[in-house]
């Protein structure tokens, strides 16, 4: 009977590695085939000729890019859009869902419904459009941010988080003199950060990888997040001015390379800044679920 535990555990053990490994193997080489084409040789990407490994290996693309000034502008407003509207996320859904946690707040049931309610319904792309005119945000930064500043799910998780810390530490504050607002930031936010680290998280994904406000909302084109410019090449097949006349040194750069080395620097900040907080990030998300 022991032996039989042993080599079951064992095949159960070898099944969930290689599982893993596969998962992994899926996950990756999407991202692997992206980096590999932008930066293979044009003609032998448009020949079907790449697939694992580099073909004349160059980063010729990502030095046209670079010399790109409508890219260049663009990824510095999208830098711009997802840092304040991130920070006005996170501070909006702070202050709605800490006195919705607090049981002693007269008719928080009531408020929590309404923001409840715009979960499943609301007013619809035309009305919306109209709102933001008659407040002339037209054409500015805040009609990516303002329409969007609360998140109705995020602010429940957040809500939920603060109903788990103890009353007591609420209690000994206001004995000791504390208003809310000093609670709030001496007290709440310290023991906040893994929830507030994953929201923050949830809502910069959502800005950077945004492009249906800007084409909606934005005229300029010097004020487009990056997001439109990869849309134009992926989807309508559109290329910056720069790029479309390719001679000299950048002869062997096509557009497919130019759409997976854009692809890559847009994916590249998020990729790169998950590991510094996933600690928090997966602790915010259980601690929320298990509260919930």
């Amino acid at each position: 009977m022991r032996n039989y535990q042993g080599i079951g555990s064992r095949t159960f053990d070898a099944f969930n590695i290689l599982f893993m490994i596969g998962l992994i193997f899926v996950t990756f080489y999407p991202l692997y085939h992206i980096f590999v084409v932008s930066i293979s040789d044009g003609h032998s990407v448009l020949r079907g000729e790449v697939n694992i490994w580099p073909i004349r290996p160059n980063l010729d693309t990502y030095r046209l890019l670079l010399h790109d000034s409508a890219i260049i502008r663009s990824y510095g407003n999208t830098i711009l859009y997802t840092t304040v509207g991130t920070f006005v996320n996170v501070c909006f859904t702070i202050l709605c869902a800490y006195p919705l946690s607090k049981k002693e707040f007269h008719g928080r049931s009531f408020f929590t419904l309404m923001i409840v309610f715009t979960m499943f319904f609301s007013g619809g792309l035309i009305p919306s459009y109209l709102l933001v005119q008659k407040l002339n945000m037209i054409n500015t930064m805040w009609a990516l941010i303002v329409p969007g500043a609360i998140s109705a799910w995020n602010m429940i998780v957040m809500r939920t988080f603060f109903q788990g810390i103890p009353n007591e530490l609420f209690e000994a504050a206001r004995i000791d003199g504390a208003q809310e607002l000093l609670v709030l930031w001496r007290i709440v936010l310290p023991l906040s950060l893994p929830i507030i680290a994953t929201i923050s998280m949830f809502y910069a994904v959502g800005h950077w990888n945004s492009f249906f406000p800007a084409l909606i909302y934005l005229d300029e084109k010097a004020k487009y997040p990056v997001q439109i410019l990869l849309r134009n090449m992926v989807v309508m097949g559109q290329m910056s001015e720069q790029s479309q006349e390719l001679s000299g040194p950048y002869a062997g750069v096509t557009s497919t390379n130019i759409k997976y080395a854009v692809i890559m620097i847009v994916i590249a900040p998020i990729i790169a800044i998950y590991p510094f907080i996933q600690k928090y990030f997966i602790k915010g998300v259980m601690i929320g679920s298990l509260k919930g």
